[in-house]
């Protein structure tokens, strides 16, 4: 399975947590965008970097472009490819979504009070 395939269904399986399962529906709030966007420039930032500087490369066969350094375009954003940004889109979601089911699960109470 390609890396663009995994990205696209790590924001799938996300999603429908989130929407479906769960029902928690935090991508339809302003917070979440607001949030997601603060993460979002951390993630382009260090991203950028560890790709940028060839401290991680990618296989051409496995992601949408190709393996070469550019900032933007052929499918990369600082340097990263936008898979990437699907991963990243779907790791956060996942921690908010976890995050908000486990506490009212448990009543709205921190686990240490």
């Amino acid at each position: 399975m390609s890396y663009t395939l995994l990205s696209a269904v790590a924001v799938v399986v996300a999603l429908l947590l989130d929407l479906v399962v769960v029902r928690t529906r935090v991508v339809l709030t302003r917070q979440w965008w607001i949030s997601y966007a603060i993460c979002f420039v951390g993630q382009l930032a260090v991203n950028g970097w560890l790709t940028g500087r060839r401290i991680v490369t990618y296989d051409d066969a496995a992601i949408l472009g190709g393996n070469h350094e550019q900032f933007v375009g052929d499918w990369r954003f600082c340097y990263a490819p936008v898979e990437d940004v699907g991963f990243g889109f779907a790791l956060v979601l996942l921690t908010i979504v976890s995050w908000r089911w486990w506490c009212a699960r448990d009543g709205g109470h921190s686990a240490s009070g």
